[in-house]
């Protein structure tokens, strides 16, 4: 578990972290250098769970040194699924990161939601729906390696 105190906003009890990966953790399908590291470093605090429509087909290869687990949409319209997804993990423990319109719910409903703004682009929905924009998906990991820094950003 991750504990985070926000000064004038309470404390996240975060058990999981849940990812987009195209455009999140990926540019066309490829993992971005420095996430696999990052991630398994979170994986001794959180479950780590990767979620996605797989577009170029690549994610199970791609993260197969991630210690986490790999979850392909079964619909085409994302949002919905990826929502009840961290519904049933607990959204109030969860903590979501993605980049595109597909990850709004999760990011909203999450107790915690990052945008990633990479080269892949950035929904303008997902951005309104996220807590928290990080310029790239390792800034946004490495926030909650380094706890202080989501602190300076969130608190009031």
């Amino acid at each position: 578990m991750l504990k985070i105190t926000i000064p004038g906003e309470g404390t996240l009890e975060l058990k999981h972290i849940v990812l987009d990966f195209n455009g999140t953790m990926a540019c066309d399908g490829n993992l971005i250098p420095g996430v696999e590291e990052r991630l398994n470093l979170l994986a001794e605090k959180l479950d780590v769970h990767i979620i996605t429509a797989d577009t170029f087909g690549l994610c199970r290869t791609s993260c197969r040194g991630i210690n986490g687990c790999i979850s392909i949409l079964s619909s085409e319209i994302g949002a919905p699924e990826k929502e009840k997804y961290v519904e049933v993990l607990g959204a109030e423990s969860v903590v979501a990161v993605g980049n595109g319109s597909n990850d709004t719910l999760m990011l909203s409903s999450s107790a915690l939601g990052i945008t990633i703004m990479g080269p892949e682009g950035t929904s303008a929905k997902a951005i309104q729906a996220a807590d928290v924009i990080a310029s790239d998906i390792n800034t946004a990991l490495d926030m909650l390696l380094n706890p202080k820094r989501l602190i300076a950003t969130l608190r009031l």
